[in-house]
């Protein structure tokens, strides 16, 4: 049998880093969105805050998708017998606590009856 030479053109895309995901599907794909939001300081500027937001869009199969899963899940788990448990950092904690408003009571309604 003749050898066969194969020649690899690697294209290496540029690091991301995520600040948020959006997951999706169709009967095909699981499409993974992946987003970064920076903000942009422009002293000059008084009209507006410029924020640039950037996407990675990553489309697999569902089978692909499903390793992917499995592939996370013991990664995950790995991760935290080597450094401990993954928690939600105390900023986003205060930063939630901030924002979630205290219901107020609600006033009595009138009632026409009787």
């Amino acid at each position: 049998m003749k050898e066969r030479k194969v020649k690899f053109d690697i294209e290496n895309g540029s690091s991301f880093f995520a600040d948020e995901i959006g997951v999706i599907h169709n009967p095909l794909r699981i499409i993974l969105d992946f987003r970064s939001i920076t903000p942009r300081v422009d002293v000059r500027n008084q009209e507006y805050q410029p924020l640039v937001l950037r996407h990675n869009v990553v489309l697999m199969d569902p089978f692909i998708a499903k390793q992917l899963l499995d592939m996370l899940s013991q990664n995950i788990k790995n991760y935290e017998k080597q450094f401990g448990k993954i928690e939600e950092p105390k900023a986003i904690k205060k930063m939630q606590k901030k924002t979630t408003k205290k219901k107020e009571p609600e006033a009595e309604s009138p009632t026409y009856f009787g």
